[in-house]
């Protein structure tokens, strides 16, 4: 017998997201991410399910009727807790069915198809008597080194690039530390304000998140001076074999010394040389320069869930049609990465 249950704390996923039971396979599936969330005043909605041999949950909030994931612009993905195959699925399309007692609409995004997320919840809803939309939602620049030395993936960058960090290199200092400074943060959150990035939303958030990845061993934090001002700032994790691209930002004012693109060259050879990641991910988001060091795209995507037992869900699936109308086109589901 499978009981779901729907809890108003992150709380409820200790245990199950803490990789113990479930593997997490970025900074962004497990408990301590969700609490941070919660911390910047998201209302939780924890949807758990249960059959005595395992558990799944989805991390929720939910707003008028409309449910939503636990998340903000700082996560890359949102993906289901919960095990693999046949005895997970089933506990996913229990959660699916709870949920129609909470609202009338749920909307998952974004979610990676090359692990079968989408194509699992996508399932689990229908199964359990949702009407669901997929549509690509954003696109996620990643990099497989398929065991490459930083030399010869250095060796197939753009010849601007490489003539770039070979001219500029020698005109700033970099610094690369696997542990949080607080004074170097500070410095960060200087450059941050004065660069072309928007402005932080949570970026206490994101301090506290550098510090316990500092202390868990996961932080690779870089920093890039010029004359002995700090220039140029990353933040940057590495868990799993995976090295994630979280934050990296420079002063306009000292652009011309292309610190950014050094201080990038020294972060890449370290995860690539020291670390031995299998792979980098940029997040999404389709800007230009991101091209430039990656070699590969993966999609992203949406899954509306619709109760047309409701008029609401009537109202918001005329809403997505007339969507369609203007931008037609509705993507298959990505293709699996290439093993590497």
């Amino acid at each position: 017998m499978i009981v779901a249950t729907c809890h108003d704390s992150v709380n409820a996923l200790q245990g199950l997201a803490s990789g113990e039971s479930i593997p997490a396979p970025s900074p962004f599936d497990r408990a301590e991410w969700y609490a941070l969330l919660a911390g910047t005043g998201l209302a939780p909605l924890i949807a758990i399910a249960s059959d005595g041999d395992g558990q799944a949950a989805l991390a929720l909030t939910e707003k008028a009727g409309r449910i939503a994931p636990l998340r903000n612009w700082y996560s890359f993905t949102w993906r289901p807790l919960a095990p693999p195959g046949e005895p997970g699925d089933r506990l996913l399309t229990e959660i699916a069915r709870q949920l129609k007692a909470r609202g009338h609409r749920v909307t998952l995004a974004p979610v990676p198809e090359e692990d079968g997320s989408a194509s699992r919840l996508s399932e689990a809803f229908r199964s359990a008597g949702w009407r669901v939309e997929v549509t690509r939602y954003d696109i996620n620049h990643v990099l497989h080194l398929r065991g490459r030395s930083f030399a010869e993936y250095w060796a197939g960058r753009p010849g601007r690039m490489r003539t770039t960090l070979k001219r500029k290199a020698r005109k700033v200092e970099t610094r690369i530390i696997e542990h949080f400074d607080a004074e170097l943060w500070d410095a960060y959150e200087r450059i941050y304000a004065a660069s072309w990035k928007p402005q932080e939303d949570f970026p206490e958030m994101l301090r506290d998140f550098a510090r316990a990845e500092g202390d868990a061993g996961r932080l690779r934090f870089g920093m890039a001076w010029h004359d002995g001002e700090p220039v140029a700032a990353q933040c940057w994790t590495v868990e799993n074999g995976t090295a994630f691209i979280h934050k990296l930002a420079h002063l306009e004012s000292h652009r011309h010394l292309s610190a950014g693109t050094t201080l990038t060259a020294g972060l890449f050879e370290h995860v690539i040389d020291r670390d031995r990641v299998a792979t980098v991910d940029f997040g999404t988001g389709d800007q230009p320069y991101k091209a430039d060091w990656m070699e590969e795209i993966r999609p992203r995507y949406q899954i509306d869930c619709l109760d047309m037992g409701r008029a609401r869900g009537w109202i918001d699936l005329a809403r997505l049609t007339a969507r369609r109308l203007a931008s037609p086109r509705v993507p298959e589901l990505a293709p699996a990465p290439p093993a590497g």
